[in-house]
């Protein structure tokens, strides 16, 4: 398994060098995506990869795609550099870069699989964001007919990019917030495994949120009618796979 580390980045330049610090401590390579930054973040950024040219590259985008966006040419890049996964983290500094070797094992095990963190949320969870999540999280046991994703909005998980490429070659995913939760309910329909783990979340530690409560809710609205439609054709085989993995799952397990 070869893998990088893949950061979208909007304006969090006060966050990103501490990022960057704990990601190239587990001697990861480390892609940094630039979604359009403001110059001071992006001088920011030009430092980073400056000062470690063999473990850090930027990839810079001329105008600002959303979170999905960076996302989606991160893993594009990753993966036409030769890397078989790619591990995503958020710049803002939330995600424990502590937990990136359980992620790396879990991957070396199960290859085929997308690691997907749980999050182990602080007190410094808003808790609008934090009761709102378990809407989404029902949403997806629906789409997916399925408890396999514990969380779907988590932007910390490793991805296997042969898989993953050739589902964006495929099918247009979300550009912004709506990124993460499409992305992982039409692998598990592509039949890629899900492995949860859990990690602790803190939120965030540089204070910029770029999450629009109107703007992004509608987003995930959206979404969630489009993938209930999607989930309607796929229902028999969905069921099907359900009844076969409890089939097969040992008994008193």
């Amino acid at each position: 398994m070869s893998c990088c580390v893949v950061i979208p980045v909007y304006n969090h330049g006060a966050a990103i060098g501490a990022v960057v610090a704990a990601v190239r401590a587990h001697a990861l390579p480390c892609l940094l995506v630039d979604d359009g930054s403001h110059a001071d973040c992006a001088a920011v950024l030009d430092a980073l990869a400056a000062a470690d040219p063999a473990g850090v590259s930027l990839l810079r985008l001329a105008q600002n795609q959303g979170k999905g966006g960076a996302m989606l040419a991160g893993l594009r890049a990753a993966h036409a550099a030769g890397y078989s996964h790619a591990l995503q983290i958020d710049a803002d500094g939330q995600h424990n870069c502590a937990d990136i070797p359980l992620f790396l094992q879990c991957s070396d095990h199960f290859p085929a699989a997308i690691v997907c963190g749980c999050p182990l949320f602080d007190d410094s969870v808003p808790r609008s964001r934090f009761y709102g999540r378990y809407l989404t999280h029902a949403c997806v046991w629906l789409q997916t007919l399925s408890f396999a994703i514990r969380d779907s909005m988590c932007g910390f998980r490793l991805y296997p990019l042969a898989a993953t490429v050739a589902l964006l070659d495929s099918v247009r995913i979300g550009r912004r917030m709506d990124f993460d939760t499409d992305i992982i309910v039409r692998l598990f329909w592509r039949d890629v495994p899900v492995i949860n783990l859990l990690t602790r979340v803190t939120y965030p530690s540089d204070g910029v949120s770029h999450f629009r409560m109107w703007r992004d809710n509608l987003l995930m609205i959206r979404l969630h009618i489009r993938l209930l439609a999607g989930m309607l054709p796929r229902a028999p085989r969905l069921i099907w796979r359900s009844i076969r993995r409890q089939a097969l799952r040992p008994a008193g397990r």
